[in-house]
């Protein structure tokens, strides 16, 4: 029986973990078949329709059939806060991520990604949502992870150096696959894909924060992240109407355009929603971010594999900071969180012990009050046996 409690005590432990790691994954790939999907001339604004188009109808009736009685009603800040989740993921953070993952490529687009660890624990520490003592350990390997994770983006992004042979991709040709080469791509778009990539980061970031806020007073998960898909498709369609004037790039088949929005509107957008929401209640925006830059290796090793990219010496030593830093953060978030159960569990047993002493207290005063009874009714028994005096007797006449 002891074991059992261990390993169900492991595994819920866990389930955080895996599930974020899960979510990269499910990232990673969505950037492989979107940038294939992109390449061969589709436009990101229909894609970010069809995506939450597809994430709406796949989630809403769950959200209709497990939620119906614990829905909560919407009042008009909640709506208000629902409206700009919906702005800042579905339309700002996608629509500029998509359009700098056109001008770059999907390992530079992860690398820029990467600041979002370092923004949304800077937004969580400006909101009070996030304490850091300097003093403490914890929060020193939270700074200093954030700050190697970043590092080691960057130097994925900023240095090459000599490039990695690695097995699988020498039998992988290059001009088969839908990707553009990207070193012809002019300095001028490089540096306007990199600001369109730092744009949706930040809008990404503002939609952790904003979602930890709203979960708190809209319980309902699964009709929450519903309502922000469906929110984000009008939002995005009304984007689209502007920003693309011809009918002919609504037209979607069965091919990789349809693969790409389903694909993406189901892991990257329901999936994800629901689940970050889950494990954001428990451990906070800052530890859903933390894993976000696993998602650059993965792409990394994915695309090598898929879309023949090469992998370059500063990739690899990149990698290596990022999950050192990686570690660091996640350690400090575990003693924040243990700490954290620690408190909660004092003012329990803190309770707990009022409440035996105000048990045993009242059984002392219970019992006072019996032995006071008792001896109220000894005196009155004590009372009642007091003989009582008989009147004297008639004296005897003397003998004769």
């Amino acid at each position: 029986m002891e074991s059992q409690g261990c390993c169900s005590n492991f595994f819920q432990r866990c389930k955080p973990y895996v599930a974020m790691i899960s979510l990269q994954f499910g990232y990673a790939g969505m950037n492989i078949i979107t940038k294939v999907s992109l390449n061969r001339g589709m436009s990101h604004y229909v894609l970010v329709v069809y995506r939450h188009a597809f994430a709406t109808g796949v989630i809403a009736p769950f959200a209709l059939i497990l939620e119906r009685k614990v829905r909560p009603k919407i009042t008009f800040p909640i709506f208000m806060q629902i409206f700009v989740l919906g702005l800042l993921g579905p339309v700002m953070d996608q629509n500029f991520y998509y359009a700098g993952l056109k001008f770059t490529s999907p390992t530079f687009s992860c690398a820029m990604s990467n600041m979002l660890p370092a923004m949304t624990f800077v937004m969580a520490v400006l909101c009070r949502m996030e304490k850091v003592d300097i003093k403490k350990v914890r929060c020193q390997a939270k700074v200093v992870g954030t700050v190697v994770t970043v590092a080691g983006a960057m130097l994925m992004t900023l240095y090459k150096g000599p490039i990695m042979e690695m097995i699988w991709s020498k039998h992988i040709h290059p001009q088969k696959s839908y990707v553009t080469d990207t070193t012809g791509t002019t300095d001028k778009d490089w540096l306007k894909g990199s600001i369109l990539l730092i744009i949706a980061t930040f809008a990404w970031a503002s939609f952790f924060i904003l979602q930890a806020i709203t979960m708190k007073k809209y319980t309902a998960h699964i009709s929450l992240t519903a309502l922000v898909c469906f929110m984000g498709t009008l939002q995005s369609i009304a984007v689209t109407f502007v920003m693309e004037h011809k009918p002919s790039v609504w037209s979607i088949g069965w091919d990789m355009n349809l693969l790409a929005a389903a694909y993406s509107g189901i892991v990257s957008s329901s999936i994800a929603y629901y689940v970050q929401g889950l494990v954001m209640q428990k451990r906070g925006p800052v530890f859903v971010t933390s894993f976000s830059p696993l998602m650059m290796i993965i792409v990394a090793i994915m695309g090598s594999f898929i879309l023949a990219e090469k992998i370059y010496l500063g990739g690899v030593l990149g990698a290596i900071l990022i999950v050192a830093g990686l570690y660091s953060v996640l350690w400090g978030k575990y003693k924040e969180y243990k700490e954290k159960q620690a408190n909660e569990m004092i003012p329990e047993a803190v309770k707990g012990v009022e409440e035996n002493n105000r048990t045993g207290m009242g059984m002392m005063d219970e019992a006072n009050d019996i032995e006071m009874q008792k001896a109220e009714a000894n005196n009155s028994l004590v009372t009642v046996a007091v003989p009582i005096h008989e009147p004297p007797m008639k004296a005897q006449a003397p003998k004769a």
